[in-house]
């Protein structure tokens, strides 16, 4: 019961979230709420989770419903797990089902969370054969409450797989 209260949760919370952004604020509007670290701006997102863009919108549609069956299809597979296991799933399948709804509405995804958390900075090198170009992040991509609740869902998940085991 749990699993499916906190889905149901999460997936209101955060198109709730969204319908206040999106009524409340102009694309591209940006409200400081801590000085540089926290804003609240609002974008589109076309892309995926951290504005990657592997493919079409259609793409991101696609992975969002096979990824919603697979939560759904491991839940009830493994459901006699501990209620960690079944609180990550929830917030997975809260999230998804969150962005899903935004595909399906606007074609995008709407984010708004605004954090400067740290600035990532991996200079270019090579190991082998292969050569990274490096990668440098000066500010958090923007992002939702649905993208929070499937990273937090996935650390759970990380966390009792590694140090609970799993139980069938």
């Amino acid at each position: 019961m749990i699993f499916l209260l906190l889905s149901l949760l999460v997936a209101l919370l955060d198109q709730l979230s969204k319908g206040y952004i999106t009524s409340h604020f102009h694309l591209g509007q940006s409200i400081s709420l801590l000085g540089d670290f926290l804003k609240i701006t609002y974008i589109q997102n076309p892309g995926g989770v951290f504005g990657t863009r592997i493919g079409s919108g259609n793409f991101y549609t696609f992975i969002s419903l096979v990824a919603i069956l697979i939560v759904l299809l491991v839940y009830f597979r493994m459901r006699n797990q501990e209620a960690t296991f079944k609180i990550a799933l929830g917030l997975i399948l809260g999230g998804a089902i969150g962005n899903l709804i935004d595909r399906f509405r606007f074609g995008e995804v709407v984010d708004f969370l605004d954090v400067d958390f740290f600035n990532i900075n991996l200079p270019p090198f090579k190991f082998l054969f292969l050569k990274f170009n490096g990668f440098y992040l000066d500010r958090w991509p923007v992002f939702n409450l649905a993208d929070s609740a499937v990273t937090v869902g996935l650390v759970i998940l990380i966390y009792h797989f590694s140090f609970q085991g799993a139980k069938n």
